[in-house]
This record gives structure tokens, C-alpha cells and sequence, in this order.
């Protein structure tokens, strides 16, 4: 077995005029920058996100059912009837 080396750790790199220059008058508080100023940009979301829910058996054998009758994948069935379903609480809330 080879000994162990202690390994030196390297120390970052210190910037050296950071904590002395004065920035306070490199931002105006009274216009906020936006990323766009900046020319950064947020990474845009995806159209579809990965979710995972527990759901009963029973609960998922009849959606399944329910689905295969219409000849349509369960987790198509699932999408529709989740978004029937918050587009009819959306109407009874305004």
C-alpha cells in the first residue's frame, strides 16, 4: 500500500483591489437593472415538465381504464382532465 500524501490545498486567487475601490457609484438605486441590462438571460422553461405523484391503485386502475376505453394513454387522460378541471375552478372563482 502506498503512503498517503498530504495534499496541499491551493488557495483561490485574491482580488486585490475588490474591497478597496469604492462601487456605490456604479449603481443609480433609482432605475434597478433588469438581466436584459446586464446581457444575461434566464434559461428558458421547457414546454412539458417531469413530475411524479403517488396515486392510489385503485385511483390509477380506473384511470387507466378510463383511458384505454377511449383508446387514449392514461397519462394523456391524466393532463386533460387535470387542466378541464382547474379551467372549471378558474371560472367559479371570478
Amino acid at each position: 500500500m502506498k503512503p498517503v500524501r498530504n495534499a496541499k490545498k491551493r488557495r483561490p486567487k485574491e482580488i486585490g483591489d475588490y474591497d478597496e475601490r469604492d462601487t456605490s457609484t456604479l449603481i443609480d438605486p433609482k432605475q434597478p437593472l433588469a438581466l436584459a441590462d446586464l446581457g444575461l438571460e434566464l434559461p428558458r422553461l421547457p414546454p412539458t415538465q417531469v413530475v411524479s405523484i403517488r396515486l392510489p391503485s385503485a385511483l390509477l386502475d380506473q384511470i387507466k381504464a378510463f383511458a384505454s376505453a377511449r383508446d387514449v394513454p392514461y397519462q394523456a387522460l391524466i393532463k386533460l382532465l387535470l387542466a378541464e378541471s382547474l379551467e372549471r375552478r378558474k371560472g367559479h372563482a371570478a
